[in-house]
This record gives structure tokens, C-alpha cells and sequence, in this order.
């Protein structure tokens, strides 16, 4: 990342429109990317053991509606998709062909995603829209190869509109799952209480799990965490408090449940709340903390004036981000558009960020009757009776 020249925000009273097309730094974006990216690798890295047992062996997959053609590749071709997504997410980690890389990896991502209804995971669907959203971000104009081999594509600053849809996806999840926490089972503990209960043989920690007040301090404590991060991390007060609250947290989170990479990416997501030159503020308190002599400022190009009037290609692009924020606003809700309670009918609970909100099992067996004698039995799926005897 170049160092950059001092850019002045467009005026207050400039038009939403002018100040989404007005510079900002790009580093916190360029951070973003890189991490992103590094994190993407490390799920690739996380699902080849499980590639055989999720994709390969079943005979039947649960589809979404509508995308009952997406199938599993056949033969060993799951193992080559899985490396293809990985060698994507190291080009956007490097920079490589950026836009190629990461439009292969949404769509990559997104097919396996689609692959198993009964697999659905708000943090796999997070990752699908980010992967989206990453296509248009500009993130790769600085610190990357493609800047490297193209110097006319390098920049030291980005349109705000990137900053703000990223920070518009990832702030979505946080405050819809706090408003969806505001239910009468989870304001009495549960089912925090019984996942709790699950970990206490845990070593050290063990003996706390099933203590009342450890029960609502988790359950209070992630309601307001989810309702409260966004708003605290917007304002520059309370920002430092509330960056460290959400270290705590998701570190918490990644150690108790089984939730995968998920606290580690919403770790880093999170900085991108704070001033978009903060890695290159860090970069300096590093460099006079070990007393490094400071980086000589590459010249670069004066940031681009802000328009005056809309072309239409800015057309095209407010339009899209209209539409993809009313939809990412509305799409969660419509849940209310339907009969009865969704923690019981479940529809319109997917995609509507409700996060670890109830936790539902089942159980079935099956017995048959011999009409003739009146005799039963329970038949085990596996291949053995387990009451009664089988009629020859």
C-alpha cells in the first residue's frame, strides 16, 4: 500500500450520491481482502476431509427450490472443485487477476453452498454474499500483483461506496440477529442453557456451564452484543471499547461452539469500522515503536474530482447498490409475511440471519406386525432386530 496524500472528504452537504463516489483510503479494504482471502483458503482447507462424507456418499441431496440441478460433480471432480475454489482465494489473497479470481470463487462457493439444503449455515450464506459483494470492491488497486503489473491500475484510494457496502453486509447479520434474539425463549436462557450444559466436562471452564448467571450473561450478553457493535463501532468514542467487546466475544464464541471460521471473519470485518487509513496509522506506530526510520511517501496521481452530475455507468452502479441493500433489508423479514411462529413452521427462517436461535432433534423407529400372528417387532435400520423376533 502506497503511502497516501491527504484527501478532503466531500462537504457535508454534498449529495449521498457525490460523497458514495468520493475517495477514501484504501487500505482498510486492501486489509480486508487479504484477510478475507487467507481466511477463504483455511475453510477450503477445512472441508477436504469432509468432501467424501458430504458430497460423494450420499445418494440424495436436499436442493433449494429452484436449484434442484445443482448436483455434485461426478467421480472425483468435488476434489478438483474444492481445489479450484482454494487457488481462488489465494489470487484474491495476492491480488492475481482479482476480478476473475473472485468471481470463480462466488460462484464456486455459492455451488457448494447450494449443494445441500440440509446443511444451511448463516455463516456459509455470509460468506456467499461477501464473495459477491468482493467482485465490485475495487480492493485490489494497491498492495496486489495486478497493481504491480498494471501501474496505471494502482491507487491509493477507493470509491466510498465500496467502504460502506462492505461495511452495510457485514453489519446486516449483527443487528438483525439481535432483533431476532428478542424472543420469549431466549430472555429465559434457552436454548443457551442447554448448549451450555453440553460443555460442562470441559476442563476449567466445565463447572462454570451450567451456572444460572454464566447461562444469562451469555444470552443477555449476545443480544446486546448484537444489537449494540454496530452503533458503538460507528462512533469514534465508544469504537475502541466496543472493537475489544467483539475480540472478547468472538474469541469466546470460537472456543465454545462449533461455529468454524465464522468469529474469525466477523474478527476482521469489524475493523473495517475504523478510519479506512488504519493500517497505515498502525504501520507508523509500529515503525516509531521499534524506532524504524519512516517510509518515504510515494508520489501518487491526485484523487479524481467528484461528480457533478451522474454518467450512466454511476447510474447502473447506484441502482445496483439500491436494489441489493432494499433487498438485503427486506429479504430477512418476509418471514412476517407468513402464518404461524417461524421458530415452529420455519419458513422464512433461512436467510433471515437467525443465528443459533433453537436447536431441534428427532428421532424415528420403525416396527412391523406379522397380520397373520399379531407379532411385532423393532426394526433396526441397521440390519438387526431389536425386540421381538423376525418371522422367517
Amino acid at each position: 500500500m502506497e503511502d497516501r496524500q491527504h484527501h478532503e472528504p466531500p462537504p457535508p452537504r454534498a449529495p449521498l450520491w457525490a460523497r458514495l463516489f468520493g475517495p477514501v483510503d484504501i487500505a482498510s479494504l486492501v486489509c480486508f481482502r487479504v484477510a478475507f482471502g487467507v481466511l477463504m483458503m483455511a475453510e477450503v482447507v477445512r472441508y477436504i476431509p469432509r468432501i467424501e462424507r458430504y458430497y460423494i456418499d450420499p445418494p440424495f441431496h436436499f436442493s433449494y427450490y429452484g436449484f434442484d440441478w445443482v448436483q455434485p460433480w461426478p467421480g472425483d471432480g468435488m476434489y478438483v472443485h474444492f481445489g479450484v475454489l482454494g487457488l481462488a482465494a489465494l489470487c484474491v489473497t495476492i491480488g492475481l487477476c482479482y476480478r476473475a479470481a473472485a468471481t470463480v470463487f462466488f460462484l464456486g462457493f455459492s455451488y457448494m453452498f447450494l449443494l445441500e439444503q440440509a446443511r444451511y449455515l448463516n455463516h456459509i450464506y455470509l460468506l456467499c454474499l461477501i464473495a459477491f459483494i468482493m467482485i465490485f470492491v475495487p480492493a485490489h488497486r494497491a498492495f496486489s500483483i495486478d497493481a504491480w503489473l498494471r501501474p496505471k491500475l494502482r491507487s491509493d484510494t477507493a470509491p466510498a461506496w465500496a467502504l460502506r457496502l462492505v461495511q452495510l453486509q457485514i453489519g446486516i447479520p449483527y443487528v438483525y440477529g439481535g432483533i431476532a434474539k428478542i424472543n420469549h425463549d431466549w430472555l429465559r436462557g434457552e436454548p443457551m442453557r442447554m448448549w451450555l450444559a453440553e460443555r460442562a466436562e470441559r476442563p476449567l471452564i466445565g463447572p462454570l456451564m451450567t451456572q444460572e448467571w454464566v447461562v444469562y450473561f451469555f444470552s443477555y450478553g449476545g443480544l446486546l452484543f448484537d444489537l449494540l457493535i454496530i452503533p458503538a463501532m460507528l462512533w469514534r468514542r465508544t469504537r475502541p471499547y466496543a472493537f475489544v467487546a467483539a475480540l472478547g466475544f468472538h474469541f469466546i464464541n470460537g472456543n465454545i461452539f462449533t461455529i468454524g471460521i465464522f468469529p474469525w471473519v466477523m474478527a476482521a470485518a469489524t475493523l473495517m469500522y475504523f478510519p479506512p487509513d488504519w493500517p497505515r496509522r498502525f504501520r507508523d506506530f509500529l515503525g516509531r515503536l521499534l524506532r524504524l526510520p519512516p517510509a518515504e511517501p510515494t508520489p501518487v496521481a491526485p484523487p479524481p474530482p467528484l461528480p457533478t452530475r451522474l454518467g450512466r455507468a454511476q447510474k447502473c452502479l447506484l441502482t445496483f447498490l439500491g436494489v441489493y441493500t432494499a433487498w438485503q433489508l427486506l429479504f430477512p423479514l418476509r418471514h412476517w409475511l407468513y402464518p404461524g411462529d417461524v421458530a415452529w413452521t420455519e419458513e422464512g427462517h433461512k436467510f433471515s440471519w437467525r443465528m443459533k436461535l433453537r436447536d431441534k432433534g428427532g428421532s424415528v423407529s420403525f416396527h412391523a406386525t406379522d397380520p397373520s400372528t399379531g407379532e411385532s417387532w423393532k426394526i433396526d435400520l441397521r440390519g438387526r432386530v431389536k425386540s421381538g423376533s423376525c418371522p422367517k
